[in-house]
């Protein structure tokens, strides 16, 4: 049983993982599946933000298509660039890794860079084209999100070094970037709703600390200065859980404001237990207990996104 656990961990890219030396369970591996859920799910929130989804064949090809330019290229390249820059941190926090194991070669591991990278953007431009936009809109904004997800690992900016910073753009490109992608592909993406991913993006921020705790020994070591390592491993779990609590009841308040009232209070039933796994799993132990609190809370927070993206999708709000 715990070796099913430890294989299913290596598969989906997850801390204690058993090894491996199937080159393509390694490349799976570095590409982390289990962080794709929350782009697949935003293509779907930013479909359903757009109004003008309609369930015909050719719509749900272009989904799937978004989600996988989305998910498992343009994630996948984020994540194995990250493990690239990161291979040094790894080599403390996490020796296993396929990188700092020695399990694939750093040749091996560009290649798989810019195959995931190339991939997401020619998939991106092919939706431009489906969708007829003489602006290629989703090629943009692939490529703009591209851009972030290097500065986010690479010197000389390496946007991770700072935990507001780097912790805001990765929550921004798995929340606003993929919501962006699919009101684009099936509609117009508006000012109002961009600002209001981007805000939606601070409860990303809150998920995004969660990650850094497995890490901090390693980026004490490498002075990267991580919110855990910063305010220390406590304080920082209490900084996780109000920037996801807070932001989702800002988006209460605005489904209020536009009078989507029953949207507003379905929300408000969503964000409840999400606060109670956070005194279960996340208050308590974020180090032993992260992975079961994302696994028991983040459900309720992306059901939360497609509550208020069909309200935004059935308000004036997607039109300006």
């Amino acid at each position: 049983m715990e070796k099913d656990v430890s294989d299913a961990r290596q598969l989906l890219g997850i801390k204690g993982a058993s090894e491996t030396k199937n080159g393509w369970k390694l490349r799976l591996q570095l590409m982390k599946p289990i962080t794709w859920i929350p782009l697949l799910w935003g293509v779907i929130c930013g479909a359903a933000a757009s109004g003008n989804y309609n369930w015909t064949f050719s719509n749900v090809l272009a989904s799937l298509a978004c989600m996988i330019m989305s998910g498992p290229l343009l994630a996948g390249y984020t994540q194995t660039i990250n493990d690239y820059y990161d291979r040094e941190i790894d080599a403390i926090n996490e020796p296993n890794r396929p990188i700092p194991s020695g399990a694939i070669s750093l040749f091996q591991v560009k290649l798989q860079i810019w195959a995931l990278l190339i991939l997401g953007l020619l998939v991106a431009y092919g939706l431009d084209i489906w969708a007829n936009h003489q602006t290629p809109s989703v090629f943009l904004l692939a490529l703009g999100g591209s851009f972030v997800s290097f500065i986010y690992s690479a010197p000389p900016l390496k946007l991770k070094q700072n935990g507001w910073l780097g912790n805001y753009a990765l929550g921004a490109s798995y929340i606003a970037l993929p919501w962006w992608a699919g009101q684009a592909l099936f509609g117009h993406l508006t000012w109002v709703t961009s600002i209001l991913t981007l805000a939606y993006s601070l409860a990303g921020l809150g998920i995004a600390v969660i990650n850094d705790f497995k890490s901090v020994e390693g980026d004490k070591a490498l002075g990267l200065q991580s919110l855990p390592v910063v305010f220390g491993i406590k304080n920082a779990s209490f900084i996780s859980a109000g920037m996801i609590d807070i932001f989702q009841l800002a988006m209460v308040v605005v489904l209020i404001f536009i009078g989507q009232n029953l949207a507003s209070v379905i929300l408000i039933l969503l964000i409840i237990p999400q606060i109670t796994f956070q005194d279960i799993w996340l208050l308590r132990d974020p180090l032993k207990f992260d992975v079961k609190y994302q696994a028991s809370a983040q459900p309720f927070l992306i059901l939360g996104m497609l509550v208020t993206a069909l309200a935004i999708g059935h308000s004036p709000l997607s039109s300006f």
